[in-house]
C-alpha cells in the first residue's frame, strides 16, 4: 500500500478531527455547566459567568485542539512537500548529465608570441682588392674594430713594380711633352722669320723688282712654317693627353697598392677569419673577414595571416632567449613587408633590438612578444566545446530552463586549447564544455559545472 494517503483522504481526515474536536469541546462545556448548577442547586440562567478552573479547562482544551490542528495539518504538508520534491530530484536525475561552464572574456591584454631569429642590422664580408701574400693579420674573430682600422697587410711586389712602372712612363710622357713645347717655340720663330720674308718679297714683286716664281716660293714657305705649328700645338695637346692617361694609371695602381692596407668599412665586431700569415689572395675572390655591426640588432619574425592585422610600424615588442632566463630584452617594430609570402601565408616582420651590452648575438633563436592591450576583448571558449557541422560552426548554449540551444559563432584566434569567439556568445552564458549526442536544439540536460566534483554513491 502507498504510505502517503491520496490528498481527498487526507482532507476527509482533517475534517473528522475537527468535527470530533468541536463535539468534545461542546460536551465538556456542558458538563461543566451541569457540575456548577448542582453546586449551586440552580439552573444556569442569564450572562455566564466562568470560574477561574473553567477558564483553565478551557485554555487546556484549545491548547490541545491546536497541538491536533498541527499535528493534522502542517505534517502531512510537509510529506507531500518532500515528495514532490523527491519526484523533482528523480527527473533531474533522469536527464543526461552533461559539463558547462561560464564564458568569459579573454585577457584584455592581446597574446601573441611566436619565434624570430636574430640578425646583425649592418653585415658585410671584406675581400682582398690587391693581389698578393698576407703580411700581417690585426685582427681576429670576436674583435671590436672601428671604421677605417687596419686589419690586415698584404704584400704585392708585383704591384709596388707596376707603380714604379708607371711613374717611369709618367715622367717619360712629360719630357716627350717638353721636347714638343721646345719644337712649338722652334716652329713658331721660323714662322716669324718665313712671315717676314714672306712679307717683303710681296711688296719688291709688287714694285717688279723680284720674279713673281721667287715670291711664290717664300710665300709657300711661310704657309709651310703655320702648318708645321699648327701640327706641334696638335703634337702638344696629343701628349698631354697621354700624360693625363699616365697620371690616371698611376692613380689608380698608388689606390691599389693602397688597399694592400685591409680596414674595417664601419664599426663593428669580427665574426669571420679565413685567412692567416702567409695566405695567397686575389683581388675580389678571397673573403678575408666578416664584420658585423651588433650594438643594435634585428629579428626577423613570420606573422601568421590571422595576426598579421594587429601588427604596426612602432608597435613595441619584447624578446626572451632561452639562455638567458628571466631577462627581457625591449625592441620596437621597425618595418614589415607590406605583402604575405604566398607560400606560407606569413607577414615578415622586422624588430630592431638596442644591445649595447652585446648580451645578444646574430644568429640566435628568440621568443618575440606583440603582446598589447585591447579595449574590447572578446569572449573566449575551450576548443573542445566547438561542434562544426554542415549548417556551420556552433557551440550549444545551456539556459536556465536546463534547454539545450545552438547557438552559430564566428571564431576569431586559435590558441589551440582555446578559441576566441568574435560574435554569437555573450559574458555568462553557459556553455557545453565537451558537447556529445545531447548537444541538439531543445535538448533537455542535467548541467554540472565543469570544476563541480560528482559525488560518490554511498
Amino acid at each position: 500500500m502507498n504510505p502517503n494517503p491520496p490528498e481527498s483522504g487526507r482532507l476527509d481526515v482533517e475534517q473528522s478531527t475537527e468535527e470530533r474536536l468541536r463535539r468534545e469541546n461542546e460536551d465538556l462545556r456542558r458538563r461543566l455547566q451541569e457540575h456548577e448548577a448542582r453546586e449551586h442547586g440552580v439552573a444556569p440562567r442569564g450572562v455566564w459567568h466562568p470560574s477561574g478552573l473553567t477558564i483553565t479547562v478551557i485554555l487546556l482544551g484549545l491548547t490541545v485542539l491546536i497541538v491536533a490542528a498541527f499535528f493534522a495539518g502542517y505534517i502531512p504538508l510537509r510529506k507531500r512537500q518532500a515528495l514532490i520534491q523527491s519526484e523533482a530530484q528523480a527527473f533531474e536525475q533522469s536527464l543526461p548529465r552533461v559539463e558547462v561552464i561560464q564564458v568569459e572574456r579573454s585577457s584584455p591584454r592581446s597574446e601573441l608570441v611566436l619565434p624570430g631569429s636574430i640578425e646583425a642590422v649592418t653585415e658585410a664580408p671584406i675581400l682582398a682588392r690587391a693581389d698578393g701574400y698576407i703580411k700581417r693579420r690585426m685582427a681576429d674573430i670576436g674583435d671590436r674594430v672601428k671604421a677605417g682600422q687596419p686589419v690586415a697587410e698584404i704584400e704585392a711586389p708585383e704591384l709596388e713594380d707596376q707603380v714604379r712602372q708607371a711613374k717611369a712612363t709618367l715622367e717619360q710622357t712629360q719630357a716627350v711633352l717638353d721636347q714638343a713645347q721646345a719644337s712649338l717655340e722652334q716652329g713658331k720663330a721660323n714662322m716669324g722669320i718665313a712671315k717676314l720674308t714672306a712679307d717683303r718679297w710681296r711688296e719688291l714683286a709688287a714694285q717688279g723688282v723680284v720674279s713673281k716664281q721667287d715670291n711664290d716660293n717664300y710665300q709657300a714657305q711661310y704657309q709651310a712654317q703655320v702648318a708645321n705649328v699648327q701640327a706641334l700645338e696638335k703634337a702638344i695637346a696629343a701628349q698631354r693627353g697621354t700624360i693625363a692617361a699616365a697620371d690616371a694609371n698611376l692613380s689608380r695602381l698608388n689606390e691599389m697598392e693602397s688597399y694592400r692596407i685591409v680596414k674595417a668599412p664601419f664599426d663593428g665586431v669580427i665574426t669571420v677569419r679565413n685567412v692567416d700569415v702567409g695566405a695567397l689572395v686575389t683581388t675580389g675572390s678571397t673573403l678575408l673577414f666578416r664584420i658585423a655591426q651588433t650594438s643594435t640588432l634585428r629579428t626577423y619574425v613570420n606573422v601568421p595571416q590571422t595576426n598579421a592585422s594587429s601588427i604596426r610600424v612602432g608597435q613595441p615588442a619584447h624578446l626572451s632567449v632561452s639562455n638567458l632566463p628571466g631577462r627581457t630584452f625591449t625592441g620596437t617594430v621597425t618595418r614589415t613587408a607590406k605583402a604575405l609570402d604566398p607560400n606560407s601565408r606569413t607577414l615578415l616582420v622586422e624588430v630592431q633590438v638596442p644591445n649595447a651590452d652585446g648580451a645578444l648575438l646574430p644568429g640566435m633563436y628568440a621568443q618575440v612578444d606583440f603582446s598589447n592591450s585591447r579595449p574590447d576583448p572578446p569572449v573566449v571558449i575551450p576548443s573542445d566545446a566547438l561542434i562544426v557541422r554542415a549548417d556551420g560552426t556552433q557551440v550549444a548554449v545551456v539556459g536556465p530552463d536546463h534547454t539545450v540551444h545552438m547557438h552559430k559563432i564566428v571564431v576569431g584566434r586559435d590558441y589551440g586549447d582555446r578559441l576566441e569567439v568574435l560574435s554569437g556568445l555573450q559574458t555568462g552564458d553557459s556553455i557545453m564544455t565537451n558537447p556529445g549526442d545531447s548537444a541538439r536544439e531543445g535538448a533537455q540536460v542535467n548541467p554540472v559545472s565543469a570544476t563541480e566534483k560528482p559525488t560518490s554513491a554511498k
